[in-house]
Protein backbone atom coordinates (compact mmCIF):
# COMPACT_ATOMS: atom_id res chain seq x y z
CA UNK A 1 0.00 0.00 0.00
CA UNK A 2 1.33 3.58 -0.80
CA UNK A 3 2.15 5.91 2.10
CA UNK A 4 -0.88 8.10 0.97
CA UNK A 5 -3.06 5.62 1.38
CA UNK A 6 -2.08 3.93 4.73
CA UNK A 7 -2.18 7.81 6.30
CA UNK A 8 -5.71 8.11 4.69
CA UNK A 9 -6.84 4.57 5.69
CA UNK A 10 -5.23 5.60 9.30
CA UNK A 11 -7.31 8.44 9.25
CA UNK A 12 -10.37 6.85 8.44
CA UNK A 13 -9.97 3.78 10.98
CA UNK A 14 -9.32 6.84 13.65
CA UNK A 15 -12.74 8.52 13.18
CA UNK A 16 -14.94 5.12 13.04
CA UNK A 17 -12.63 3.85 16.43
CA UNK A 18 -13.61 7.25 18.08
CA UNK A 19 -17.37 7.24 16.47
CA UNK A 20 -18.02 3.36 18.16
CA UNK A 21 -16.44 4.30 21.31
CA UNK A 22 -18.46 7.65 21.63
CA UNK A 23 -22.17 5.94 21.07
CA UNK A 24 -22.55 3.89 24.14
CA UNK A 25 -20.19 6.32 26.13
CA UNK A 26 -23.05 9.09 25.38
CA UNK A 27 -26.29 6.23 25.81
CA UNK A 28 -25.03 5.06 28.81
CA UNK A 29 -24.08 8.84 30.36
CA UNK A 30 -27.53 10.04 29.27
CA UNK A 31 -28.96 7.00 30.56
CA UNK A 32 -27.98 7.71 33.98
CA UNK A 33 -29.32 11.25 33.98
CA UNK A 34 -33.12 10.42 32.73
CA UNK A 35 -33.71 7.01 33.60
CA UNK A 36 -37.25 7.56 33.85
CA UNK A 37 -37.17 8.34 30.20
CA UNK A 38 -35.59 5.00 29.25
CA UNK A 39 -38.04 3.76 26.52
CA UNK A 40 -37.71 7.25 24.91
CA UNK A 41 -33.99 7.48 25.17
CA UNK A 42 -33.71 4.11 23.21
CA UNK A 43 -35.72 5.03 20.30
CA UNK A 44 -34.20 8.21 20.02
CA UNK A 45 -30.70 6.51 20.15
CA UNK A 46 -31.74 4.51 17.67
CA UNK A 47 -32.84 6.71 14.96
CA UNK A 48 -30.46 9.20 15.59
CA UNK A 49 -27.59 9.94 12.68
CA UNK A 50 -24.15 9.63 13.64
CA UNK A 51 -23.06 12.63 12.75
CA UNK A 52 -26.00 14.32 15.06
CA UNK A 53 -24.37 11.85 17.65
CA UNK A 54 -21.15 13.02 17.61
CA UNK A 55 -22.14 16.73 17.68
CA UNK A 56 -23.79 16.13 20.67
CA UNK A 57 -20.96 14.53 21.99
CA UNK A 58 -18.78 17.56 21.44
CA UNK A 59 -21.62 19.52 23.42
CA UNK A 60 -21.38 16.74 26.34
CA UNK A 61 -17.90 16.13 27.02
CA UNK A 62 -15.39 18.95 26.03
CA UNK A 63 -12.30 16.44 26.56
CA UNK A 64 -13.37 14.58 24.15
CA UNK A 65 -12.60 16.93 21.08
CA UNK A 66 -12.68 17.26 17.43
CA UNK A 67 -9.21 18.23 17.56
CA UNK A 68 -7.56 15.18 19.33
CA UNK A 69 -9.87 12.44 16.70
CA UNK A 70 -7.93 14.26 14.06
CA UNK A 71 -4.18 13.83 15.73
CA UNK A 72 -4.18 17.47 16.50
CA UNK A 73 -2.51 16.57 19.92
CA UNK A 74 -3.87 17.18 23.61
CA UNK A 75 -3.36 20.77 22.67
CA UNK A 76 -3.07 23.37 25.57
CA UNK A 77 -4.39 23.78 29.07
CA UNK A 78 -5.60 27.09 30.35
CA UNK A 79 -3.32 29.47 32.53
CA UNK A 80 -3.10 32.70 33.71
CA UNK A 81 -1.35 35.54 31.51
CA UNK A 82 2.19 36.17 32.27
CA UNK A 83 2.28 38.73 29.51
CA UNK A 84 0.46 42.09 30.08
CA UNK A 85 -2.57 42.88 27.66
CA UNK A 86 -1.38 45.69 24.88
CA UNK A 87 1.95 45.56 26.37
CA UNK A 88 5.52 46.43 24.87
CA UNK A 89 6.95 43.77 22.45
CA UNK A 90 11.03 44.40 22.76
CA UNK A 91 13.02 41.47 21.33
CA UNK A 92 16.03 42.92 23.51
CA UNK A 93 14.03 41.69 26.52
CA UNK A 94 13.78 38.26 24.71
CA UNK A 95 15.57 34.90 25.71
CA UNK A 96 17.15 34.72 21.88
CA UNK A 97 20.53 36.53 21.77
CA UNK A 98 19.11 40.25 22.89
CA UNK A 99 21.81 42.15 22.29
CA UNK A 100 21.22 41.05 18.59
CA UNK A 101 18.19 43.45 18.25
CA UNK A 102 19.34 46.55 19.49
CA UNK A 103 18.08 48.31 16.28
CA UNK A 104 15.11 46.76 16.06
CA UNK A 105 11.91 48.33 16.27
CA UNK A 106 9.09 47.93 19.53
CA UNK A 107 5.88 47.86 19.17
CA UNK A 108 3.15 47.26 21.32
CA UNK A 109 0.84 44.06 21.44
CA UNK A 110 -1.94 43.44 19.15
CA UNK A 111 -5.27 41.90 20.47
CA UNK A 112 -5.66 38.50 18.12
CA UNK A 113 -6.02 35.16 19.28
CA UNK A 114 -1.66 34.82 19.13
CA UNK A 115 -0.93 37.83 20.67
CA UNK A 116 1.64 37.63 23.12
CA UNK A 117 -1.44 38.16 25.77
CA UNK A 118 -3.54 35.58 24.69
CA UNK A 119 -0.52 32.85 23.87
CA UNK A 120 0.87 33.37 27.49
CA UNK A 121 -2.47 32.32 28.48
CA UNK A 122 -2.09 28.98 26.89
CA UNK A 123 -0.05 25.74 28.64
CA UNK A 124 1.74 23.71 26.87
CA UNK A 125 3.91 22.44 29.49
CA UNK A 126 5.26 18.64 29.20
CA UNK A 127 4.63 19.32 24.92
CA UNK A 128 7.02 19.67 22.41
CA UNK A 129 7.22 20.37 18.83
CA UNK A 130 10.02 19.85 16.32
CA UNK A 131 10.76 22.40 13.26
CA UNK A 132 12.69 21.92 10.04
CA UNK A 133 13.97 24.98 9.18
CA UNK A 134 17.14 26.72 7.34
CA UNK A 135 19.79 28.07 9.50
CA UNK A 136 20.49 31.17 10.67
CA UNK A 137 20.19 34.09 9.50
CA UNK A 138 17.37 33.67 6.81
CA UNK A 139 14.25 32.48 8.55
CA UNK A 140 16.28 30.08 10.81
CA UNK A 141 16.95 32.94 13.20
CA UNK A 142 13.31 33.95 13.30
CA UNK A 143 12.19 30.75 14.06
CA UNK A 144 14.86 30.50 17.15
CA UNK A 145 13.59 33.63 18.19
CA UNK A 146 10.35 33.13 18.37
CA UNK A 147 10.66 29.68 19.38
CA UNK A 148 12.58 30.67 22.03
CA UNK A 149 9.75 33.26 23.28
CA UNK A 150 6.79 30.46 22.76
CA UNK A 151 8.20 28.13 25.32
CA UNK A 152 8.85 31.17 27.56
CA UNK A 153 5.29 31.96 26.88
CA UNK A 154 3.98 28.23 27.51
CA UNK A 155 6.19 26.27 28.68
CA UNK A 156 6.13 23.97 25.45
CA UNK A 157 9.13 23.26 23.78
CA UNK A 158 10.18 24.32 20.26
CA UNK A 159 12.97 22.22 18.75
CA UNK A 160 14.43 23.76 15.56
CA UNK A 161 16.34 21.14 13.32
CA UNK A 162 18.54 23.24 10.77
CA UNK A 163 19.62 21.83 7.63
CA UNK A 164 21.04 24.25 4.31
CA UNK A 165 18.95 25.61 2.64
CA UNK A 166 19.92 22.94 -0.61
CA UNK A 167 18.52 20.03 2.00
CA UNK A 168 14.86 21.47 2.72
CA UNK A 169 13.46 20.00 0.06
CA UNK A 170 15.23 16.16 -0.70
CA UNK A 171 14.54 16.09 3.40
CA UNK A 172 10.81 16.43 2.83
CA UNK A 173 10.59 14.74 -0.20
CA UNK A 174 12.30 11.50 1.49
CA UNK A 175 10.57 11.96 4.84
CA UNK A 176 6.86 12.39 3.25
CA UNK A 177 7.30 9.58 0.81
CA UNK A 178 7.21 6.89 3.68
CA UNK A 179 4.31 8.28 5.35
CA UNK A 180 5.72 9.57 8.43
CA UNK A 181 6.96 12.89 9.33
CA UNK A 182 9.59 13.31 11.98
CA UNK A 183 8.83 17.10 11.94
CA UNK A 184 5.46 19.19 13.21
CA UNK A 185 6.16 22.22 11.39
CA UNK A 186 8.32 22.26 7.95
CA UNK A 187 9.41 25.65 6.48
CA UNK A 188 9.85 25.23 2.68
CA UNK A 189 9.26 27.55 -0.36
CA UNK A 190 6.48 28.25 -2.08
CA UNK A 191 6.78 26.72 -5.18
CA UNK A 192 7.12 23.40 -3.61
CA UNK A 193 3.43 23.22 -3.12
CA UNK A 194 2.82 21.01 -5.75
CA UNK A 195 5.26 18.31 -5.19
CA UNK A 196 4.15 18.57 -1.23
CA UNK A 197 0.63 19.72 -0.90
CA UNK A 198 -1.07 16.38 -0.46
CA UNK A 199 1.09 15.87 2.73
CA UNK A 200 0.07 18.94 4.24
CA UNK A 201 -2.38 19.65 6.46
CA UNK A 202 -5.16 22.34 5.68
CA UNK A 203 -4.79 25.48 7.24
CA UNK A 204 -8.66 26.25 9.22
CA UNK A 205 -9.88 29.35 7.43
CA UNK A 206 -10.10 30.94 10.53
CA UNK A 207 -6.28 31.92 9.82
CA UNK A 208 -6.88 33.89 7.18
CA UNK A 209 -10.24 35.44 7.88
CA UNK A 210 -11.89 37.66 10.17
CA UNK A 211 -9.53 38.59 12.91
CA UNK A 212 -6.83 35.78 11.87
CA UNK A 213 -3.22 36.65 11.70
CA UNK A 214 -3.23 36.25 7.76
CA UNK A 215 -6.40 37.61 7.02
CA UNK A 216 -4.92 40.94 5.86
CA UNK A 217 -2.86 39.39 3.22
CA UNK A 218 -2.87 40.46 0.57
CA UNK A 219 -5.27 38.24 -2.00
CA UNK A 220 -2.30 37.67 -4.94
CA UNK A 221 -0.24 35.75 -1.61
CA UNK A 222 -3.31 34.00 -0.03
CA UNK A 223 -3.57 32.51 -4.05
CA UNK A 224 -0.10 31.43 -3.68
CA UNK A 225 -0.40 29.57 -0.49
CA UNK A 226 -3.60 27.40 -1.42
CA UNK A 227 -4.21 24.83 -3.55
CA UNK A 228 -7.37 23.67 -5.41
CA UNK A 229 -8.98 26.06 -2.59
CA UNK A 230 -7.72 24.82 0.27
CA UNK A 231 -5.07 26.70 2.10
CA UNK A 232 -1.99 24.41 2.56
CA UNK A 233 0.58 26.95 3.56
CA UNK A 234 0.99 29.38 6.66
CA UNK A 235 2.02 32.56 5.28
CA UNK A 236 4.92 33.62 7.31
CA UNK A 237 6.57 35.91 4.28
CA UNK A 238 5.64 37.28 0.77
CA UNK A 239 7.53 37.76 -1.66
CA UNK A 240 8.50 39.76 -5.22
CA UNK A 241 12.09 40.44 -7.08
CA UNK A 242 12.94 44.29 -7.17
CA UNK A 243 14.99 47.19 -7.82
CA UNK A 244 17.21 48.74 -5.12
CA UNK A 245 19.56 51.14 -5.86
CA UNK A 246 21.77 54.11 -4.42
CA UNK A 247 20.29 57.58 -5.05
CA UNK A 248 23.92 59.56 -4.17
CA UNK A 249 24.59 57.63 -7.41
CA UNK A 250 21.43 57.90 -9.70
CA UNK A 251 20.41 61.22 -8.73
CA UNK A 252 23.77 62.75 -8.20
CA UNK A 253 24.49 65.53 -10.44
CA UNK A 254 28.85 64.47 -10.29
CA UNK A 255 27.50 61.03 -10.86
CA UNK A 256 25.56 61.91 -13.64
CA UNK A 257 28.19 63.97 -15.67
CA UNK A 258 30.45 61.44 -15.20
CA UNK A 259 28.68 58.46 -16.75
CA UNK A 260 27.84 61.22 -19.71
CA UNK A 261 31.13 61.32 -20.35
CA UNK A 262 31.87 57.82 -20.11
CA UNK A 263 28.63 56.57 -21.93
CA UNK A 264 26.84 59.84 -23.79
CA UNK A 265 23.85 58.36 -22.22
CA UNK A 266 21.68 60.25 -19.52
CA UNK A 267 21.81 58.89 -15.63
CA UNK A 268 18.68 58.00 -14.29
CA UNK A 269 16.70 54.57 -13.03
CA UNK A 270 17.38 51.77 -15.47
CA UNK A 271 14.48 51.17 -17.81
CA UNK A 272 16.07 47.84 -19.31
CA UNK A 273 18.33 45.08 -18.19
CA UNK A 274 21.10 46.44 -20.73
CA UNK A 275 20.75 49.84 -19.13
CA UNK A 276 21.40 48.29 -15.66
CA UNK A 277 24.67 46.41 -17.10
CA UNK A 278 25.91 49.42 -18.77
CA UNK A 279 25.66 51.20 -15.26
CA UNK A 280 26.76 48.18 -13.37
CA UNK A 281 29.91 48.44 -15.61
CA UNK A 282 30.24 52.29 -15.71
CA UNK A 283 30.16 52.86 -11.52
CA UNK A 284 32.07 49.81 -11.21
CA UNK A 285 34.86 50.86 -8.67
CA UNK A 286 33.26 54.47 -8.78
CA UNK A 287 33.28 56.24 -5.19
CA UNK A 288 29.92 57.35 -4.55
CA UNK A 289 29.45 60.64 -2.64
CA UNK A 290 28.07 59.24 0.99
CA UNK A 291 30.19 55.39 0.20
CA UNK A 292 31.12 54.06 3.58
CA UNK A 293 34.72 54.58 4.19
CA UNK A 294 37.27 51.85 3.29
CA UNK A 295 34.31 50.00 1.34
CA UNK A 296 35.01 49.49 -2.05
CA UNK A 297 32.01 49.99 -4.73
CA UNK A 298 30.94 47.54 -7.16
CA UNK A 299 28.42 47.90 -10.21
CA UNK A 300 25.76 44.60 -8.78
CA UNK A 301 25.15 42.58 -5.76
CA UNK A 302 23.80 39.47 -7.37
CA UNK A 303 22.92 35.55 -6.05
CA UNK A 304 25.24 33.75 -8.01
CA UNK A 305 25.47 30.12 -5.81
CA UNK A 306 24.39 27.33 -7.51
CA UNK A 307 22.52 25.74 -4.17
CA UNK A 308 21.35 29.23 -2.67
CA UNK A 309 19.13 30.64 -5.12
CA UNK A 310 21.07 31.80 -8.06
CA UNK A 311 18.48 30.38 -10.63
CA UNK A 312 15.98 33.22 -8.61
CA UNK A 313 18.17 36.19 -10.27
CA UNK A 314 18.51 34.42 -13.18
CA UNK A 315 14.22 34.31 -13.66
CA UNK A 316 14.61 38.08 -13.17
CA UNK A 317 16.96 38.39 -16.10
CA UNK A 318 14.86 36.36 -18.40
CA UNK A 319 11.03 37.54 -17.28
CA UNK A 320 11.33 40.35 -19.82
CA UNK A 321 12.84 39.35 -22.81
CA UNK A 322 10.39 35.37 -22.55
CA UNK A 323 7.16 36.83 -20.61
CA UNK A 324 5.09 38.21 -23.86
CA UNK A 325 1.71 39.78 -22.90
CA UNK A 326 0.45 38.40 -25.98
CA UNK A 327 1.09 34.77 -25.19
CA UNK A 328 -1.44 33.47 -23.15
CA UNK A 329 -0.65 29.71 -23.11
CA UNK A 330 2.46 30.07 -20.19
CA UNK A 331 6.53 31.35 -19.66
CA UNK A 332 7.70 28.18 -18.74
CA UNK A 333 6.38 25.69 -21.23
CA UNK A 334 4.25 26.28 -24.84
CA UNK A 335 0.40 24.70 -25.09
CA UNK A 336 1.97 21.45 -26.02
CA UNK A 337 4.01 21.17 -22.75
CA UNK A 338 7.91 21.52 -25.13
CA UNK A 339 9.94 23.40 -22.34
CA UNK A 340 10.58 27.12 -23.47
CA UNK A 341 13.73 27.61 -21.21
CA UNK A 342 16.08 27.56 -24.58
CA UNK A 343 14.23 29.92 -26.70
CA UNK A 344 16.14 32.94 -27.59
CA UNK A 345 14.69 34.84 -24.49
CA UNK A 346 15.73 32.81 -22.22
CA UNK A 347 19.13 32.58 -23.98
CA UNK A 348 19.56 36.57 -24.15
CA UNK A 349 18.65 37.17 -20.44
CA UNK A 350 21.99 34.60 -19.17
CA UNK A 351 24.19 36.18 -21.86
CA UNK A 352 23.15 39.47 -19.57
CA UNK A 353 23.85 37.51 -16.39
CA UNK A 354 27.15 36.08 -17.53
CA UNK A 355 28.36 39.60 -18.56
CA UNK A 356 27.41 41.33 -15.33
CA UNK A 357 30.07 39.23 -13.42
CA UNK A 358 32.77 41.24 -14.53
CA UNK A 359 31.21 43.61 -12.23
CA UNK A 360 30.04 41.75 -9.05
CA UNK A 361 32.20 42.89 -5.51
CA UNK A 362 34.86 40.33 -4.53
CA UNK A 363 33.47 36.93 -4.02
CA UNK A 364 30.52 38.15 -5.51
CA UNK A 365 30.86 34.88 -7.55
CA UNK A 366 29.33 32.57 -4.58
CA UNK A 367 26.79 34.88 -2.72
CA UNK A 368 24.01 33.11 -1.52
CA UNK A 369 20.97 35.07 -0.43
CA UNK A 370 22.08 35.91 3.17
CA UNK A 371 25.76 37.29 1.39
CA UNK A 372 23.56 39.25 -1.07
CA UNK A 373 21.60 41.15 1.68
CA UNK A 374 24.76 41.71 3.85
CA UNK A 375 26.41 43.18 1.13
CA UNK A 376 24.24 45.14 -0.31
CA UNK A 377 23.53 46.48 2.74
CA UNK A 378 27.20 47.77 3.91
CA UNK A 379 27.28 49.75 0.71
CA UNK A 380 29.28 47.35 -1.66
CA UNK A 381 27.57 47.88 -4.65
CA UNK A 382 25.11 50.14 -7.05
CA UNK A 383 22.15 47.72 -7.88
CA UNK A 384 20.74 44.76 -5.90
CA UNK A 385 17.25 43.26 -7.73
CA UNK A 386 16.01 39.98 -5.48
CA UNK A 387 13.95 39.96 -2.09
CA UNK A 388 13.21 43.03 0.30
CA UNK A 389 15.60 41.48 2.68
CA UNK A 390 18.51 43.85 1.06
CA UNK A 391 16.26 46.95 1.33
CA UNK A 392 15.24 46.58 4.72
CA UNK A 393 18.80 46.01 5.57
CA UNK A 394 20.06 49.03 4.10
CA UNK A 395 17.30 50.78 5.57
CA UNK A 396 18.33 49.58 8.90
CA UNK A 397 19.27 52.52 11.82
CA UNK A 398 22.25 50.92 11.80
CA UNK A 399 23.23 50.63 8.25
CA UNK A 400 25.95 52.36 6.77
CA UNK A 401 24.11 53.75 3.44
CA UNK A 402 20.88 54.54 5.20
CA UNK A 403 18.77 57.52 3.39
CA UNK A 404 21.04 56.41 -0.28
CA UNK A 405 18.94 53.73 -1.22
CA UNK A 406 15.43 53.61 -3.03
CA UNK A 407 13.45 51.15 -4.39
CA UNK A 408 11.65 50.54 -8.82
CA UNK A 409 10.44 48.04 -10.28
CA UNK A 410 13.08 45.64 -11.70
CA UNK A 411 13.93 46.29 -15.13
CA UNK A 412 12.67 45.61 -18.68
CA UNK A 413 13.72 44.57 -22.21
CA UNK A 414 13.25 46.13 -25.36
CA UNK A 415 12.06 43.51 -27.21
CA UNK A 416 10.50 40.03 -25.99
CA UNK A 417 10.33 36.82 -27.54
CA UNK A 418 6.90 35.34 -28.96
CA UNK A 419 7.00 31.77 -28.58
CA UNK A 420 4.11 31.29 -30.85
CA UNK A 421 5.04 33.03 -34.18
CA UNK A 422 8.89 32.35 -32.85
CA UNK A 423 9.76 35.93 -33.43
CA UNK A 424 10.93 38.97 -31.62
CA UNK A 425 7.83 41.30 -30.66
CA UNK A 426 8.59 45.24 -30.36
CA UNK A 427 6.65 45.93 -26.83
CA UNK A 428 3.93 48.32 -26.98
CA UNK A 429 5.36 51.37 -25.20
CA UNK A 430 8.99 50.55 -26.00
CA UNK A 431 10.00 48.23 -23.15
CA UNK A 432 8.36 44.96 -22.03
CA UNK A 433 8.11 44.21 -18.16
CA UNK A 434 7.45 41.14 -16.33
CA UNK A 435 7.72 41.17 -12.64
CA UNK A 436 8.93 38.29 -10.87
CA UNK A 437 6.46 37.05 -8.34
CA UNK A 438 9.14 35.18 -6.42
CA UNK A 439 8.62 32.62 -4.16
CA UNK A 440 8.39 33.35 -0.48
CA UNK A 441 9.28 31.36 2.60
CA UNK A 442 6.53 29.45 3.53
CA UNK A 443 5.62 26.94 6.24
CA UNK A 444 3.57 23.55 6.92
CA UNK A 445 2.41 21.33 9.25
CA UNK A 446 2.73 17.54 7.67
CA UNK A 447 -0.31 15.93 7.86
CA UNK A 448 1.49 12.94 9.76
CA UNK A 449 2.30 15.54 12.91
CA UNK A 450 0.59 14.39 15.66
CA UNK A 451 0.58 17.95 17.50
CA UNK A 452 -0.81 20.09 14.65
CA UNK A 453 -2.67 22.44 17.15
CA UNK A 454 0.81 23.54 19.00
CA UNK A 455 2.12 23.66 15.57
CA UNK A 456 -1.10 25.70 14.44
CA UNK A 457 -0.37 27.90 17.77
CA UNK A 458 3.88 28.20 17.21
CA UNK A 459 3.20 29.29 13.40
CA UNK A 460 0.15 31.78 14.27
CA UNK A 461 2.39 33.68 17.11
CA UNK A 462 5.34 33.55 14.72
CA UNK A 463 2.92 35.56 12.44
CA UNK A 464 0.86 38.02 15.09
CA UNK A 465 0.96 41.25 14.34
CA UNK A 466 3.37 42.36 16.74
CA UNK A 467 6.54 39.60 15.63
CA UNK A 468 5.19 40.60 11.85
CA UNK A 469 5.86 44.15 12.29
CA UNK A 470 9.44 44.11 14.17
CA UNK A 471 10.67 41.25 11.58
CA UNK A 472 9.82 43.59 8.94
CA UNK A 473 12.15 45.75 10.14
CA UNK A 474 15.30 43.24 10.05
CA UNK A 475 16.70 42.54 6.80
CA UNK A 476 18.41 39.53 7.77
CA UNK A 477 15.14 37.62 9.18
CA UNK A 478 13.52 36.67 5.61
CA UNK A 479 9.94 38.08 6.54
CA UNK A 480 8.91 40.46 3.93
CA UNK A 481 5.65 42.84 3.46
CA UNK A 482 2.35 40.70 2.67
CA UNK A 483 -0.36 42.43 4.42
CA UNK A 484 -2.45 45.65 3.34
CA UNK A 485 -1.18 47.56 6.54
CA UNK A 486 2.40 46.54 5.52
CA UNK A 487 2.32 49.48 2.68
CA UNK A 488 1.70 52.22 4.64
CA UNK A 489 3.93 55.05 5.18
CA UNK A 490 3.01 55.70 9.04
CA UNK A 491 4.75 52.79 10.35
CA UNK A 492 7.98 53.12 8.56
CA UNK A 493 8.58 56.46 8.54
CA UNK A 494 6.89 57.55 11.48
CA UNK A 495 7.53 54.58 13.72
CA UNK A 496 10.96 53.71 12.51
CA UNK A 497 12.60 56.96 10.70
CA UNK A 498 12.80 55.53 7.11
CA UNK A 499 13.39 58.43 4.54
CA UNK A 500 9.82 59.54 3.54
CA UNK A 501 10.55 59.63 -0.10
CA UNK A 502 12.53 55.87 -0.06
CA UNK A 503 9.68 54.46 1.66
CA UNK A 504 7.14 55.66 -0.98
CA UNK A 505 9.36 54.41 -3.49
CA UNK A 506 9.05 50.67 -2.56
CA UNK A 507 5.02 51.59 -1.65
CA UNK A 508 4.77 52.61 -5.36
CA UNK A 509 6.64 49.40 -6.55
CA UNK A 510 4.81 47.09 -4.94
CA UNK A 511 1.45 48.86 -5.48
CA UNK A 512 2.61 48.33 -9.25
CA UNK A 513 3.44 45.07 -8.81
CA UNK A 514 0.26 43.84 -7.65
CA UNK A 515 -1.45 45.80 -10.64
CA UNK A 516 0.51 44.51 -13.00
CA UNK A 517 -0.88 42.24 -16.22
CA UNK A 518 2.21 40.74 -17.48
CA UNK A 519 4.03 38.72 -14.18
CA UNK A 520 5.80 36.08 -13.84
CA UNK A 521 5.23 33.20 -11.11
CA UNK A 522 7.41 30.11 -9.94
CA UNK A 523 6.62 27.11 -11.49
CA UNK A 524 4.41 25.40 -9.30
CA UNK A 525 4.07 21.91 -10.45
CA UNK A 526 5.24 18.22 -9.46
CA UNK A 527 8.90 18.10 -9.94
CA UNK A 528 9.84 21.63 -9.03
CA UNK A 529 12.83 20.93 -7.35
CA UNK A 530 14.07 18.73 -10.23
CA UNK A 531 12.63 21.26 -12.82
CA UNK A 532 14.83 24.45 -10.72
CA UNK A 533 17.61 22.22 -10.18
CA UNK A 534 18.05 21.51 -13.95
CA UNK A 535 18.26 25.40 -14.32
CA UNK A 536 20.42 25.76 -11.37
CA UNK A 537 23.33 23.16 -13.15
CA UNK A 538 23.01 24.97 -16.53
CA UNK A 539 22.83 28.45 -15.39
CA UNK A 540 26.20 27.73 -13.22
CA UNK A 541 27.98 26.39 -16.05
CA UNK A 542 27.38 28.91 -18.59
CA UNK A 543 28.55 31.62 -15.42
CA UNK A 544 31.30 29.62 -14.74
CA UNK A 545 32.39 29.75 -18.54
CA UNK A 546 32.45 26.30 -18.98
CA UNK A 547 29.27 26.49 -21.62
CA UNK A 548 27.91 29.48 -23.54
CA UNK A 549 24.92 30.39 -22.88
CA UNK A 550 22.99 28.83 -25.55
CA UNK A 551 24.53 25.61 -25.13
CA UNK A 552 23.98 25.15 -21.19
CA UNK A 553 20.32 26.26 -21.86
CA UNK A 554 19.63 23.33 -24.38
CA UNK A 555 20.89 21.02 -21.82
CA UNK A 556 18.30 22.62 -19.31
CA UNK A 557 16.02 21.47 -21.82
CA UNK A 558 16.70 18.20 -22.62
CA UNK A 559 16.66 17.44 -18.99
CA UNK A 560 13.55 19.02 -18.27
CA UNK A 561 12.07 16.86 -21.39
CA UNK A 562 13.17 13.74 -19.10
CA UNK A 563 11.82 15.29 -15.81
CA UNK A 564 8.25 15.39 -17.83
CA UNK A 565 8.27 11.72 -18.77
CA UNK A 566 9.11 10.48 -15.13
CA UNK A 567 7.01 12.74 -13.72
CA UNK A 568 4.04 12.49 -16.25
CA UNK A 569 3.74 15.07 -18.83
CA UNK A 570 -0.37 15.28 -17.97
CA UNK A 571 0.39 15.58 -14.44
CA UNK A 572 2.48 18.70 -14.85
CA UNK A 573 0.01 19.90 -17.52
CA UNK A 574 -2.98 20.19 -15.02
CA UNK A 575 -0.40 21.58 -12.38
CA UNK A 576 0.85 23.95 -15.02
CA UNK A 577 -2.75 25.33 -15.94
CA UNK A 578 -2.77 27.28 -12.30
CA UNK A 579 0.50 28.72 -13.11
CA UNK A 580 -0.95 30.51 -16.17
CA UNK A 581 -3.92 31.28 -14.20
CA UNK A 582 -1.62 33.58 -12.05
CA UNK A 583 0.38 34.81 -15.01
CA UNK A 584 -2.81 36.16 -16.49
CA UNK A 585 -4.26 37.20 -14.06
Amino acid sequence: MKPKEQTEENFTRLNFFHSREFLPTLISYIERKTMQKKTMLSSLATALPIILVASVVSATSASMSNAAEAGMGPGPKKKAASFPKGGLVDYTKQPYTPKAYASAAKVKDGDQDCSYHKTSMKDYSGQKITVLAPPPPNMGEPMEQHGAMFTKLTGGKVIIQHVPIGDLYPKQQTAFQTGVSPWDVVVNFSNWIGDFQQYYFDIPAKYSSGTGEMASMLPMYKGIYSWNGKTKLFGIDADRHFLKYRTDVIEDPAAAAFYKEKTGKTLGVPKTWADYNLMAKTFNGYKPKNQPAGTPFAGSVEITKRDDLMSTAFINRVAPYAKNPNVKTGFWFDKNMVPQVNNPGFVRGLEEFVESAKYWPQGGGNFGLSDEITSFGRGDGLFSYTWDDAWSQANQSDSPIKGNVKAAPNPGAEKVWNSVTKKWDTPAGGVNYAPYIAWGWSSAIPAASKNKQMALDFLCFFANKANHAIDLTIGRTGVNPSRSEDFTLDFWVKGLGWSAPATQSWIDTMNNYTQAKNRVFDLRVPGNGQFMGAIADGVALALAGQKTPQAALDEVAEKWVEILNTIGKDKVKAAYQNVIKLENS
